[in-house]
């Protein structure tokens, strides 16, 4: 399989750089917030929400080098995202994230709440200081998003009523919109067409639904070790993914089962062997590969560039995760 990290040769330079600001843009003001952004930008991952602002950048800028407000994006990208990571490991309770402890583990709930809220805010003031009111909606957007997604996640635990078309709204909030909105800043930021913009949004929606489609069928298939956080994580809390939910059409039993949140001993293995059995994660991949492939076909008009074959060969690193 190939490596996310690979394909990122265009920006390498670039998310090196971004590597080194990030802890930086937080500044030392805060000693305990100072601490936690070091523990948590640390704990590295790949990087792969600004390398994808990144190379947007690039293959839209073409011979232009990339200014400083393309860089500034990419890391106010990653920025977000890590809080919302923040936040999400609160509400679920979560100990362990890429293999290192949590914040909320090492500092408690309070901190890491606080925690979060501060790199939002930090996140929201230096995306105001790229005086862009369009740049600022679309991430500004994201915010609002991750709540109403999260909020939509955890009013539909171990609800067997949930539509795909529900899930994949869900995962947009969640995931993809940070992506989208992003790759469409950045296109922004280059002054590309209106309708460059929009495919440009169309490719981190549809490449964003995919990686969380996939994320979803890993948390059946994969290790913790892979995952860097509990296996089977989402079905044991009641967060019914595609793989679930497309059991459910083929198997009755499985509905009875989660309705009374696998109370009794012997009901989460069995509801998992029911999935296993089905359908549900063959289907799951092909709905990935849907969306992996709508991603591409955004692409089309962008003119060729070693940083648009990057973009092209991530949405086949997604699907690469599967298998």
């Amino acid at each position: 399989m190939t490596s996310a990290t690979s394909l990122f040769s265009p920006v390498e330079a670039d998310l090196r750089l971004l590597s080194e600001n990030l802890i930086k843009l937080v500044g030392t003001h805060h000693p305990v917030f100072f601490e936690a952004a070091q523990h948590l930008f640390a704990a590295g991952g790949k990087r792969v929400r600004p390398a994808i602002v990144l190379l947007v950048s690039r293959a839209t800028m073409l011979d232009d080098e990339i200014t400083e407000r393309h860089r500034r994006l990419a890391e106010i990208t990653e920025m977000i995202h890590t809080a919302s990571l923040v936040h999400d490991d609160v509400v679920d309770e979560s100990e362990m994230r890429r293999g290192v402890p949590t914040i909320n583990s090492l500092f408690g709930n309070g901190v890491a709440l606080l925690a979060g809220d501060f790199l939002f805010a930090q996140s929201s003031w230096y995306l105001a200081n790229l005086d862009n009111l369009e740049v600022v909606k679309l991430l500004s957007e994201v915010i609002m998003n991750f709540a109403t997604g999260e909020i939509q996640q955890g009013m539909s635990q171990f609800d067997c009523g949930v539509t795909i078309e529900a899930y994949l709204e869900k995962s947009y909030y969640k995931t993809a919109s940070l992506i989208a909105n992003s790759s469409k800043a950045a296109g922004l930021l280059s002054d590309v067409s209106r309708e460059t913009a929009e495919h440009l949004y169309g490719y981190g929606r549809h490449w964003g639904l995919a990686f969380q489609i996939v994320d979803d069928i890993l948390d059946f298939t994969g290790s913790t070790s892979t995952l860097g956080k509990p296996a089977l994580a989402d079905i044991s809390s009641g967060n019914l993914t595609a793989p679930t939910l497309y059991a459910l059409e083929e198997k009755p039993y499985l509905e009875e089962l989660i309705e009374r949140q696998f109370s009794k001993p012997g009901d989460l293995e069995n509801a998992i062997a029911l999935i296993s059995d089905s359908n549900g994660i063959e289907r799951a991949r092909t709905l990935a590969a849907h969306h992996a492939h709508l991603a591409v076909e955004h692409l089309t008009d962008l003119p060729a560039s070693q940083s648009k074959q990057a973009l092209i060969d991530m949405a086949d690193y997604v699907l690469s995760r599967m298998y």
